[in-house]
């Protein structure tokens, strides 16, 4: 549900019920679950890791409920937030090995600005992840993170987010 509260993801102009809604969530939260826990038991890499949020998109473009969506799918920053929420709590009980990346939002980006003014690192604009409609300016926010990541000295993204998310 992470990924649903202020996204507006649903088409405006269709009217359709609760129990639509609920259908299309269970199917999407399937694929999610799927795709996770087959794959991310392992190590995975940025590249696949990125095929796979785009994976979420297609999906929701292919189901039969693409037209209740905006646009007719979810975009890349709806989709990577449900996929990294749903990572990040299954690597914190200790299901799968940490994710590649984290859930990007507003509340992070603040975060790694606040922490790179720690480093002298220059801090950056923040982008609202609702609003990221392809992997360039998810992959330029992952980038920053790695700046800070390299000069905070954790092990990786997942283990920087969990402490700066644990901070508020």
């Amino acid at each position: 549900m992470g990924g649903f509260p202020r996204a507006n993801l649903y088409e405006k102009k269709i009217a359709f019920n609760e129990k639509t809604r609920k259908s299309f969530r269970k199917s999407l939260h399937f694929q999610i679950k799927n795709l996770s826990l087959s794959e991310y038991r392992k190590t995975v890499t940025e590249e696949n890791h990125l095929a796979n949020i785009k994976s979420i998109s297609d999906f929701t473009a292919n189901s039969e409920y693409s037209y209740l969506l905006e646009g007719g799918r979810l975009n890349f920053g709806v989709c990577q937030k449900l996929l990294n929420l749903y990572l990040k709590y299954l690597w914190c009980m200790n299901k799968i090995e940490p994710p590649p990346h984290f859930p990007v939002d507003r509340i992070i980006q603040q975060k790694l600005n606040e922490e790179a003014a720690k480093y002298n690192v220059r801090t950056r604009n923040i982008i609202s992840w609702t609003q990221i409609n392809n992997e360039n300016i998810y992959i330029d926010v992952i980038k920053y993170a790695k700046t800070i990541l390299v000069k905070s000295g954790k092990k990786n993204l997942a283990e920087l987010e969990l402490e700066l998310f644990e901070r508020r």
